[in-house]
């Protein structure tokens, strides 16, 4: 499993011994208002799953203490792993009786509001039929009544043994279709209403008898139905939970429409302690488009004295332990998100804010941006900026096009055709007299932009300016740096595709320089460079880098010359202009926070 899981996993282990088992919860009936689904945004977040717990919560003689502790467990964790739901798959109790019924009522209390969930009923819950079935202990313990309160419950089926849950997570929509353990033509009927009324929504179909495990995993008969009838044919199911069999153990299909689902068996009652309440996590990570999956008992990660209790207290084969890669954005792509206003971006202490769309390019339009082209500071400040090809070159040095990265304000961008032998490249540039050229920005600033550089990424592109003042650091009286001719402040992509920014402060004569990680081809980065009068952050997508400066840094050395998009003040006069896609950029008087940066 990658590193980062394992970073997860390390963190859960210590809260898990770190929080007592007897921690006391609020709540005290199964119908009580489950917590607002609020979603943070957060690309990180996951979905616990309970498996059989029928020989925890069996009346003829068992031990209902380890599925409380799990589910204290999850309540305790709730934020800290940012779970978002519960999904039971069936046979909660070992003979689906009155009594049992009662102890597993009394047993979900211990959630309260806190988490919503699901449960569905298995062959042990109910005494047989389909889910056409008249009313049973189950249904009259885990039917529709028991969930009406919570936010992320969204109607059952008639007869209540199929019911489903939408929740948001990740920035977007979830669906969770919680069926019985056999389910009827009409079952069916009424779950792909549901489908049919979320479409496009990212659904997880959990049931008790889907995939079995003998010797390897693969529809039953009773899956073979759900496949056949329901699942191959939505597209938006990618993920199957089922109890019942055991050992556990995975599969992948594809689908009618050429996509993979993921169909996986989670049961662990053959082994000690019926289980001892084991959860499984799948942690969901939108931004690496990977689902990790881990397997452990709350109850026994307190214990572990005997060697039953430390082999079950958590899973570590493949098949409990594992992760699942899967493209959301390419396979569930939600509806593109509106621009945003220039005026939704620009504060007070905005000093020069320039973008492609029709609001700073009013003659924006696809193909090549013709020399003395003006880009408009929608400040207001008179920081406007004009096309100018560097060298010799064709009309194509300068592009517009609708590229954008997904948090932009504007959805549009330019394509700078630089490069070397010959030399050439395209520069927005302001005039001498423009108030940004003169600024000292002793105060702080915040210098941000949007970067793509193509994929692959093809010539001689040893050294690039992104963005930079003219004027040499010489004519400033600077001396320290690398050169007397290199520009007095420049954001710089290398040979390597680090970012580079150095700067000449107002006071002193070193040049603070601060060296990201190498960025990506093929997609679209955030930079943002922060100076608070004092220190100077670079941050790369919202997170700060290892390489910033150590020496203090106050204002900008600026001599009253040009300021320059798509180069340094070295490109002006010999090698090459930027090679890449440069979306709106901003500079703010003040040092911002992250969430105040321009994909806030």
């Amino acid at each position: 499993m990658a590193e980062q899981s394992k970073i997860g996993r390390r963190t859960l282990l210590q809260a898990a011994f770190a929080a007592p088992a007897t921690a006391a919860l609020v709540g005290s009936t199964g119908t009580a208002a489950a917590a607002p689904n609020r979603d943070s945004g957060d690309q990180r977040f996951t979905i616990a799953v309970l498996p059989d717990t029928q020989y925890l919560l069996d009346e003829g003689g068992s031990d209902p203490e380890p599925v409380k502790e799990a589910l204290r467990s999850l309540v305790r964790r709730r934020r800290e792993a940012n779970i978002v739901f519960l999904a039971h798959l069936g046979d909660v109790t070992e003979h689906g009786t009155e009594q049992e019924m009662r102890t597993a009522d009394a047993v979900f209390d211990v959630i309260g509001g806190q988490l919503p969930y699901s449960v569905l009923a298995g062959n042990h819950d109910v005494p047989g039929g389909d889910d056409q079935r008249g009313p049973t202990p189950y249904s009259r313990t885990f039917g529709p009544d028991r969930f009406q309160r919570m936010k992320t419950f969204g109607g059952a089926s008639p007869g209540g043994y199929n019911t489903f849950h939408t929740f948001r997570a990740g920035g977007r929509e979830w669906l969770v279709l919680a069926l019985d353990w056999r389910v009827s033509e009409k079952g069916a009927e009424w779950a792909q209403g549901v489908l049919d009324r979320h479409q496009g929504v990212p659904t997880i179909l959990t049931t008790h008898d889907l995939v079995g495990n003998s010797p390897e995993a693969a529809l039953s008969a009773h899956g073979q139905f759900l496949w056949d009838r329901l699942i191959k044919r939505n597209d938006q199911v990618f993920l199957t939970l089922n109890g019942h069999y055991w050992p556990s153990g995975r599969t992948t299909l594809t689908n009618d429409h050429g996509n993979p689902v993921h169909l996986h068996i989670t049961n662990y009652q053959e082994r000690y302690y019926g289980g001892a309440g084991m959860v499984r996590f799948y942690s969901f990570d939108l931004a690496r488009n990977v689902i990790d999956v881990e397997t452990f008992s709350p109850w026994l990660l307190t214990r572990r004295n005997t060697l039953p209790e430390a082999e079950t207290a958590e899973r570590s084969g493949d098949l409990d332990r594992f992760s699942v890669e899967l493209d959301f954005g390419a396979r569930f792509p939600l509806p593109p998100s509106a621009p945003r206003p220039a005026r939704s971006v620009v504060t007070r202490d905005t000093l020069a804010y320039w973008r492609f769309d029709t609001e700073g390019l009013p003659s924006a339009k696809e193909g090549p941006v013709a020399p003395g082209t003006v880009v408009r500071d929608l400040t207001g400040k008179g920081n406007d900026l004009t096309v100018v090809h560097l060298h010799t070159g064709s009309p194509d040095l300068l592009t517009w096009h609708r590229d954008h990265h997904d948090g932009q304000p504007a959805h549009a961008s330019l394509l700078f055709g630089g490069g070397k032998g010959p030399d050439r490249g395209a520069i927005l540039r302001t005039a001498a007299t423009a108030p940004i050229a003169s600024a000292k920005f002793e105060s702080g600033y915040t210098i941000e932009t949007f970067l793509k550089l193509p994929s692959p990424f093809d010539g001689d592109h040893a050294w690039m300016g992104v963005l930079s003042w003219e004027g040499r650091a010489g004519d400033a009286g600077k001396h320290s740096g690398w050169s007397d001719l290199e520009p007095t402040c420049s954001l710089n992509v290398s040979g390597e595709r680090f970012l580079q920014f150095v700067v000449y402060p107002v006071p002193g004569d070193a040049d603070p320089t601060s060296w990201s990680h190498a960025i990506p081809v093929g997609r679209w980065t955030h930079v943002a460079v922060v100076n608070d009068g004092r220190r100077t952050t670079m941050y790369v997508d919202g997170a700060k880098i290892a390489r910033n400066a150590s020496e203090e840094s106050r204002g900008i050395t600026t001599q009253g010359k040009p300021f320059v998009i798509g180069a340094t003040g070295f490109d002006l006069q010999y090698g090459q202009g930027f090679y890449g896609s440069i979306g709106d950029t901003r500079i703010t008087g003040r040092a911002l926070r992250t969430d105040q940066f321009l994909t806030g």
